[in-house]
């Protein structure tokens, strides 16, 4: 997975199996990774009620705080750890790759889950049209990032075999 950056970008026509499925497997990554920040937003603020009583309601004012940076938290551990991937796209065979050959860590990491939020909460038909009428099938967090949406077990298969 090293030569991403270094390789050119692959081709739907020419590796389409890279590409079998991925908005569909997006949607369904979605839904997990959706049910995994609500169990963890409901385990913090189940955490902060509590201590809400035992400090006074100072608990309470930090909620606001600690659920968002929990979120992003998730993101930049998911994303950015070894598998690039969160729960969800693990689950559905998805990895996010760089088609820049910067690689993704840090800040950049961060922005790729902000701009999805907001263009889901301004305008998700949108993105998911952009996604159909680009030959790679990237939404709109994706052009902005610079990054790729493809299927692990292919990919590992299409630059494994080109390595010299």
């Amino acid at each position: 997975m090293s030569n991403i950056g270094s390789s050119p970008l692959p081709d739907p026509a020419t590796a389409p199996q890279l590409f079998d499925g991925v908005l569909t497997r997006r949607s369904t990554a979605f839904v997990i990774d959706l049910a995994m920040l609500a169990l963890i937003v409901a385990g913090i603020c189940l955490v902060g009620f509590i201590a809400g009583f035992f400090s006074f309601g100072v608990a309470w004012l930090v909620l606001p705080i600690v659920v968002p940076l929990a979120i992003l938290s998730y993101y930049a551990g998911t994303l950015g750890g070894r598998n690039r991937a969160t729960v969800g796209m693990s689950m559905m065979d998805l990895v996010l790759v760089p088609t820049r050959g910067y690689p993704l860590d840090g800040w950049k990491i961060l922005i790729h889950p902000i701009v999805f939020w907001v263009t889901v909460w301004v305008a998700w038909p949108v993105s998911l049209l952009i996604a159909l009428f680009t030959p790679r099938r990237q939404m709109v967090q994706d052009l902005v990032t610079g990054t790729l949406m493809l299927r692990r077990s292919p990919m590992v298969r299409h630059w494994g075999g080109q390595r010299a």
